[in-house]
């Protein structure tokens, strides 16, 4: 396979016409919610409530831009693309996720936009991110930006499909954790490099660049009630969301260290363990995070939660890697797929013995089946196009390297080295 990275005409390109695209449609379709539509300038109707989940928004979006962009810092040498791209593709998706979440809620032939609306699209964007990190450093920005397109009108596809089979997921641990994991496992394993079954010398990390993952680690850490109950029914439910994540993270990260120390040399912490499986009890409690579970039921989950991902990092990820030939760069199978397979399975028990009236665990179980079945298949179809050559996906030996699509400016050893070769050949002239 040939590859040619140049992207100076194919991605800018391509990104212009999808924001020209955007714009045409937001102009076509998209309107404020307003109170009364024959007023355009009427935009008052619901402000209070605009203002009261504003706070929440912007912890979500603290998530998407900070948190997720920076968890992915962990590669010494990729840091500008684990959150220069993050910013793209999340600039990207909150555009096209309004529309095509939107589609599916018309009113008057028009998607209306309001505070709830903003944050079900930095939603649809966390699908995209979660994808990225099983195919980070492998990939091209162009690439990145077709599974973006693709992905979010699936995501958009199932989101519908749980709702109408009358599920509740709140915190979406099907609908984005799941999801997202496992569409871009799929997507990994199509775009298998047996070049890298050995692995890559740029696919480690150095010490601060696991320090710089371990601030997205914090970021998403703390803003996890918010993301979970951002768009709960006010009141007791979105009180009980918050309440059920707080207590399911505390009791996520005493178990994460735990297994870390039980199953590392000589009972040191891991900082791959550290950085993940701390945030794995925010995933799992996601789907149930509203239910009358008790702080009790939610400190289970996240225990639980902390245990299958600490344990899937140290011993699941390299059988996946090698049985399965799926190469998933950060672990999205152990922080997002297991603990939202088991936040949906949650969810399943906690309707069964009453904790959200009105919900079945029968159709909570087909809500996740069907998207496992989704993800899977989406992304499987995503792969295949995106592993076209045309795409400038980067070879084998230049993976997990800024250097490929950013301009890098010289470390302080190449720049010391560079200066002393210079200055060397001066006076050698003089």
């Amino acid at each position: 396979m040939s590859f040619d990275t140049n992207m100076r005409f194919k991605f800018s390109i391509l990104a212009i016409v999808l924001q020209i695209i955007l714009i045409i449609l937001f102009g076509i379709f998209v309107r404020y919610k307003t109170e009364d539509h024959s007023s355009s300038h009427n935009v008052t109707q619901s402000d209070d409530t605009f203002i009261d989940l504003y706070p929440f928004f912007q912890d979500v979006h603290v998530m998407i831009f900070v948190g997720f962009g920076f968890l992915m810092t962990f590669l010494k040498r990729y840091g500008f693309s684990s959150v220069g791209i993050n910013l793209l593709i999340a600039a990207f998706g909150l555009q096209w996720g309004t529309l095509m979440q939107g589609l599916w809620h018309l009113h008057d032939g028009k998607i209306e936009i309001d505070i709830k609306s903003m944050i079900n699209a930095d939603f649809s964007t966390a699908t995209v991110l979660i994808s990225f990190g099983a195919v980070l450093g492998k990939t091209s920005p162009l690439q990145m930006l077709i599974m973006a397109v693709l992905e979010i009108f699936i995501f958009a596809c199932n989101e519908h499909l749980v709702g109408f089979l009358g599920a509740t997921d709140i915190g979406a641990s099907m609908t984005i954790h799941t999801f997202g994991a496992y569409f871009g496992l799929a997507a990994s394993a199509v775009l298998y490099r047996p070049g890298l079954k050995k692995g890559h010398d740029n696919e480690g990390s150095v010490y601060h660049s696991d320090l710089f993952a371990m601030i997205g680690t914090l970021f998403l850490w703390m803003f996890w009630p918010s993301f979970n109950s951002a768009i709960a029914n006010h009141g007791a439910e979105q009180e009980m969301a918050i309440i059920n994540t707080y207590f399911s993270l505390a009791a996520c990260v005493l178990t994460a260290y735990a297994f870390s120390s039980l199953v590392e040399h000589k009972g040191k912490f891991d900082m791959v363990h550290i950085q993940n499986a701390t945030l794995a009890g925010g995933v799992a409690v996601g789907t149930c995070a509203d239910m009358n579970i008790g702080p009790f039921g939610a400190m289970i989950i996240g225990l639980i939660a902390g245990i299958i991902s600490t344990l899937g990092f140290k011993f699941l990820m390299p059988i996946v890697a090698s049985k399965l030939r799926i190469q998933d760069t950060c672990g999205v199978h152990n922080l997002h797929g297991l603990p939202g397979i088991l936040g949906g399975i949650a969810a399943v028990v906690a309707t069964a013995l009453g904790a959200k009236p009105g919900f079945t665990p029968l159709l909570q179980g087909a809500a996740l089946a069907a998207t496992f079945g989704i993800s899977v298949v989406g992304g499987v179809i995503t792969g295949f196009i995106l592993k076209i050559p045309f795409w400038g996906q980067p070879p084998d030996q230049s993976c997990y390297d800024d250097t490929v699509y950013w301009e890098v400016p010289l470390e302080e050893e190449e720049h010391d080295n560079q200066y002393q070769g210079e200055h060397g050949k001066i006076k050698m002239e003089a």
